[in-house]
């Protein structure tokens, strides 16, 4: 729902693109009756997401972290053991791991796409081996909408024994050869957080085999037994997504499409943008199909992105820093990490754009308008 730009309009980084129909469709949960974390515009929500991503099965949950905690989970992951975590990524991937016991090692990114280095990755399975205890799982995120090289990354945990577990919270509708962001690990998450290409507020999903997801509704359920009364023999979580937000979550899938066609044309404004020409921009190696989720660009040497994003918040823009490495970040201080160079050199010089689909063209201009003059002030 594009909208048009004042002065006086604040311009969000990715902000929910909601509408007449999304409320529609909470009214239509909501006068059914089915408030709980269970009901039919829940079990049509799996149904649909899994379609469209094609994967076998989907769980609607809480939040994409809760999706990651129990994709571990379900690969084995508990106290003791290693999670190899890119760097370059948002803190509940590395989270995750701890929740489930375990402990990240974090790995550098591959240049041209920004996703897990399958070169850093076959050196430190090869050491990890030598030592008799490989790690448990394998987490590559799919940084931005841009998908990870699970071509050679798949072969590569396969031969060592190892689990894949795909973050894909930030690549919905993103494609790389043919197939959807989310149908590569087994299984893989989602996000639908506010800032997300769709939205239901909060939450997330997991999806994979029809034998897992059974497993994660059990545990997302508080691994409540088939009894009439409340008999448990696991430790369980309250994970599941309400059916109201399952209602909107319909709503946001089905105009999905477009919000990515929205996306991908604000992307060419900035990137066709005589001003901004000194900047490049995140690479899409292996996705034909980037749902651009966000725009992210490598600033010209001399800016700082941190002083950029107060700059443009002075003319009410909302931008921001590219991840800071989770190898720099002080919870994980000690953790091991392997590389760092390709993850320190986005956090320095990447500067997250508006990319929200709801934009207005007036709105991309005036962020271009005030960017590339930051940018042309710089000393040659």
């Amino acid at each position: 729902m594009n909208r048009e730009s004042t002065p006086t309009t604040r311009i969000l980084l990715s902000g929910p693109d909601v509408g007449e129909q999304d409320r529609r469709a909470l009214l239509r949960a909501f006068d059914d009756g089915w408030i709980a974390p269970v009901g039919p515009e829940l079990s049509h929500f799996e149904e649909e997401l899994a379609d469209y991503v094609g994967a076998e099965a989907c769980v609607a949950l809480a939040s994409g972290t809760a999706a990651l905690h129990l994709a571990l989970l379900d690969a084995g992951v508990g106290p003791g053991d290693e999670v190899v975590v890119q760097s370059a990524t948002f803190a509940a991937s590395a989270f995750a791991v701890v929740h489930a016991g375990a402990t990240p090692i974090f790995c550098d990114v591959d240049a041209d796409t920004w996703a897990l280095s399958p070169d850093l990755l076959a050196e430190l399975l090869a050491k990890k081996a030598a030592t008799g205890k490989p790690p448990k799982a394998v987490m590559p995120v799919d940084l931005y909408g841009s998908c990870a090289d699970y071509g050679l990354l798949g072969p590569l945990c396969e031969e060592y024994g190892v689990a894949i577990v795909e973050d894909a919270a930030e690549a919905l509708g993103s494609t790389s050869g043919g197939r959807m962001a989310g149908s590569f690990g087994h299984p893989a998450a989602l996000s639908f957080n506010g800032n997300k290409i769709i939205t239901t507020s909060g939450g997330g999903a997991l999806l994979g085999s029809a034998a897992m997801v059974d497993r994660a509704r059990y545990l997302a359920t508080q691994a409540r037994a088939p009894e009439v009364h409340y008999e448990h023999t696991d430790i369980g979580f309250n994970y599941r997504m309400s059916n109201l937000l399952a209602a909107l979550g319909r709503s946001q899938l089905a105009a999905l499409e477009p919000k990515i066609a929205r996306r991908a044309a604000i992307h060419r404004r900035y990137v066709n943008h005589a001003g901004l020409a000194e900047l490049s921009w995140c690479p899409f190696a292996l996705t034909e199909r980037p749902n651009h989720w966000l725009n992210v660009a490598l600033l010209p040497v001399g800016l700082d992105p941190a002083e950029v994003c107060r700059r443009l918040d002075g003319e009410g823009i909302e931008a921001r820093p590219a991840w800071k490495p989770m190898h720099l970040q002080p919870v994980f201080a000690g953790c091991e990490m392997v590389g760092g160079d390709t993850s320190e050199r986005l956090f320095r010089r990447g500067l997250c754009l508006p990319s929200g689909s709801a934009l207005s063209d007036g709105e991309v201009d005036r962020v271009t308008e005030a960017l590339s003059a930051i940018v042309a002030a710089v000393p040659a």
